[in-house]
């Protein structure tokens, strides 16, 4: 039987609903939306989630409950990623989310996230394995050694393009010398990451891999080329955001992502040999929809 589930996660750029229909045929999105937030940006500047965010999160989470019962979602399953688990005040904030909403938030582990976000992007994008798997969102990046559904060797570095963006001090336009600091902050964290060898091919997943494919591939053409990226990367650092948003018609907050992204997925395909990836259009909320399916996840009743 078909079944219809909702899974919503506060990530490190975006809140982001998902509900779909799962059955015998795949899966279909019936609403995939989502409320930027910049969360892991504020939290890698301040250390903590303010008050004014917190309502703002307060009524994203309040909307996802409403659209879920619209769609008679038989559950919704509302988890957090790398941002709220970095926040000093995190506990406080899931609290007042769950007294205010009724629902309990899961803060996932990375190797929690990462098997999401595996399970998601195979969807669309099986093929031959080990693969890499790299999912990039504004707090951190996943990488992951995969064979099938399983996780060989994963690792979460604090390479979210909120974090760059605050810890370079990369502005609009920014100068040779701040982009040299990304690029040297970038290249540190991931020389931590352990080699991963034998991987055939790499898959893309997250909201960074997906902003990379509505600049550059409009079409839909799900395989990126690393020049196509170094091609990004010099327009981007080039323009302002108003100019990049026009130029690749993709939103204004997304614009501002797509240097510091450009630059952390440009490091990764060099450090492990790619000069390709192909994109996943799923991620860690296809992959949760999965999971409640198979019934390892429970999520909150509507």
């Amino acid at each position: 039987m078909t079944k219809v589930l909702a899974a919503a996660d506060i990530g490190s750029n975006t809140a982001h609903l998902l509900v779909a229909s799962l059955g015998s045929t795949g899966l279909s999105r019936l609403v995939n939306e989502s409320d930027w937030l910049s969360l892991g940006q504020i939290v890698s500047q301040k250390g903590h989630i303010p008050v004014a965010l917190a309502d703002h999160l307060v009524r994203s989470v309040t909307g996802f409950r409403r659209r879920s019962v619209q769609q008679r979602a038989s559950g919704l399953y509302l988890f957090a990623t790398e941002a709220m688990r970095r926040a000093e005040n995190h506990a406080d904030v899931l609290r007042r989310i769950e007294v205010e909403t009724g629902l309990k938030v899961d803060l996932v582990s990375p190797s929690v996230e990462a098997e999401l976000g595996l399970l998601g992007a195979l969807f669309d994008s099986d093929g031959p394995s080990p693969f890499l798997l790299v999912e990039g969102g504004g707090g951190s990046v996943q990488i992951a050694l995969c064979n099938g559904e399983e996780l060989e060797c994963a690792v979460s570095l604090p390479l979210g393009t909120g974090v760059i963006l605050d810890r370079a001090g990369l502005s609009e336009v920014p100068d040779e010398a701040h982009v040299a600091r990304a690029i040297a902050i970038i290249e540190e964290r991931l020389s931590s990451a352990p080699a991963m060898t034998g991987a055939r091919r790499m898959v893309s997943s997250g909201g960074v891999a997906r902003g990379f494919l509505r600049a550059l591939h409009p079409d839909g053409e799900r395989l990126l080329r690393l020049d196509e990226l170094e091609y990004l990367a010099r327009v981007a650092q080039r323009l302002p955001v108003d100019r990049l948003s026009d130029r690749f018609r993709v939103k204004a907050r997304r614009a501002a992502t797509l240097l510091p992204g450009a630059l952390v997925y440009l490091a990764i395909m060099r450090r492990f040999g790619f000069d390709q990836t192909t994109i996943s259009e799923y991620g860690v909320r296809e992959g949760a929809v999965l999971l409640m399916s198979r019934g390892r996840i429970e999520p909150c009743p509507l």
